[in-house]
């Protein structure tokens, strides 16, 4: 089958949101892991690499997922593929 330029520039924007969010969740899980012992100062009172391990990975994950979902929302609805409801 042969893909249209339209098609082509679709998958092309949605790999490009794809690879950035996985950047974002590798910083936020890897990253922020390897690196906790250097990350000592404080965030609300607690030191950051707490903060990071208890709480904001997973804030940044349920960010990650709304991002996608709305990016992808609207990119479907302007290229004429999203689904009815």
């Amino acid at each position: 089958m042969q893909l249209t330029a339209k098609h082509q520039e679709y998958w092309r924007r949605n790999l490009n949101l794809t690879l950035v969010l996985l950047a974002i969740w590798f910083v936020a899980t890897f990253v922020m892991g390897f690196f906790a012992r250097e990350l000592m100062f404080n965030f609300f009172g607690w030191p950051f690499s707490f903060y990071m391990a208890a709480q904001g990975s997973l804030i940044i994950y349920l960010v990650i997922i709304w991002v996608y979902a709305r990016k992808m929302k609207a990119l479907d609805e302007e290229y004429g593929v999203a689904e009815e409801e």
